[in-house]
């Protein structure tokens, strides 16, 4: 089937002729720019969403998906409340657990710290605790063995290393005739974990539930139930669903409540750099602007011609818009395939960058995530195809409508 002579008339306008080569090289230009701008788009909301989730799993090692806490801190009868929950499709483990605040002294040095009592087999299975152990194991935390693992922050700061005991004191005192005495008691440190977040490396101690009940007077209470889900997404539907069925009176939270703020920032800035770097694409879009203007300049007595063979104005506006179009979309399918090539072979391409500059981009005394991570995901693509495209298209109607409106007659005066 024959082409629209719009089209044809279109694809012939893009290729060079001899007297306008400089046209030509504008349509290049604004053809990589376009090109840059998708791949650069692309990388870098790659490399945010690789953050995003590094950080996320790094958080979620120490905070569960779903947390049941006791009204005041305290609840009796964990176990049913374990079981309720599991009554939830989504729920895949529970894990009771004591948590409040102390004092880790060793000899000059004092820091504060949470201090959370865990039972080490069914904190593994809500925490990712054992695969960010940097030291020791979570198995050494044993019943009245008074054991303790800190993060490696909180070492670092006490100055203390595997082996060494520190001294712990919990708020609650001991009310002797001289007044209230703290209450005390000397652990021995079996362990070290780093998982890359500073909040929980630098103020996070693990010690077993059972120690934990013992100095905190707690008998067989707990602080209340840490729960897994299947998908980590649901947690907030969850958290939701478990407030009208549990039949105890507890404060349910969830991963996307405990660290709002964070992860609000997060997105807010993977928008914002969206937006900047879509005007990248827009300046180079809009170049094409600059190049149909010329080609109308150059093509004017192609246009009346055309106009006294009987084409109308919408055919002439179609040619140009051709035109645009065609140097817009080779521009943005460069773009496309350059970036998804690069972002899923950043973890390749960076390490070769390093060691061509001999620098490293995120060192490791430095960052806790030293290496770029990059997760592709095919909406953000798609969306930034979408508004490519469309700024490439929007920046061909104002050359195109002006073409359309020249005078044949004016146009072949000097002819």
């Amino acid at each position: 089937m024959a082409l629209p002579y719009e089209l044809l008339i279109g694809l012939r306008y893009t290729r060079a002729k001899k007297h306008n080569h400089f046209i030509s090289f504008i349509s290049l230009i604004s053809m990589f720019g376009i090109a840059l701008g998708v791949a650069a788009l692309i990388v870098v909301l790659s490399v945010m969403n690789g953050f995003q989730t590094e950080l996320r799993a790094r958080i979620l090692a120490v905070v569960s998906h779903v947390e049941i806490s006791g009204a005041g801190g305290e609840m009796v009868g964990w176990e049913r409340v374990a079981l309720q929950a599991a009554g939830q499709p989504q729920v895949v483990a529970a894990a009771p657990f004591v948590q409040a605040q102390g004092m880790l002294a060793y000899g000059p040095a004092v820091r504060g710290a949470l201090v959370r009592g865990i039972l080490p087999d069914l904190e593994d299975r809500v925490a990712d605790f054992r695969p960010h152990m940097k030291s020791g194991q979570l198995d050494a935390l044993q019943p009245d063995s008074f054991h303790i693992i800190l993060g490696s922050e909180l070492a670092h700061a006490l100055g203390v290393s595997v082996g060494d005991r520190v001294t712990l004191i919990a708020p609650q005192g001991v009310v002797t005739p001289a007044g209230v005495v703290p209450r005390l008691k000397t652990f021995l440190v079996v362990g070290l974990f780093e998982v890359g977040m500073y909040e929980y490396d630098s103020g996070l101690a693990l010690i077993h539930m059972a120690d934990a009940q013992r100095l905190y007077r707690m008998d067989d209470r707990v602080s209340g139930v840490r729960l897994k889900l299947d998908d980590l997404f649901m947690a907030p539907r969850v958290a939701r669903l478990l407030a009208g069925r549990l039949d105890v009176n507890a404060f349910i939270s969830d991963w996307t409540r405990s660290h709002a703020n964070f992860f609000r920032a997060v997105q807010i800035e993977k928008n914002m750099m969206f937006i900047i770097l879509s005007l990248i694409v827009a300046v180079a879009a809009f170049n094409i602007v600059s190049t149909l203007v010329m080609a109308v300049t150059d093509k004017q007595s192609d246009i009346a011609i055309l106009r006294t063979l009987g084409a109308s104005p919408a055919s002439v506006m179609a040619v140009f818009i051709v035109q645009g179009a065609l140097i817009g979309f080779i521009g943005l399918g460069l773009g496309v395939v350059g970036g998804v090539a690069l972002a899923l072979n950043i973890d390749v391409v960076v390490p070769f960058i390093e060691r061509v500059l001999g620098t490293q981009f995120l060192a490791k005394e430095v960052y806790y995530i030293s290496s770029l991570p990059s997760e592709l995901q095919w909406g953000d693509v798609t969306t930034i195809t979408g508004v490519a495209f469309v700024l490439a298209l929007v920046a061909t109607i104002y050359p195109s409508w002006r073409a359309a409106r020249v005078n044949p007659a004016a146009a072949l005066r000097y002819e």
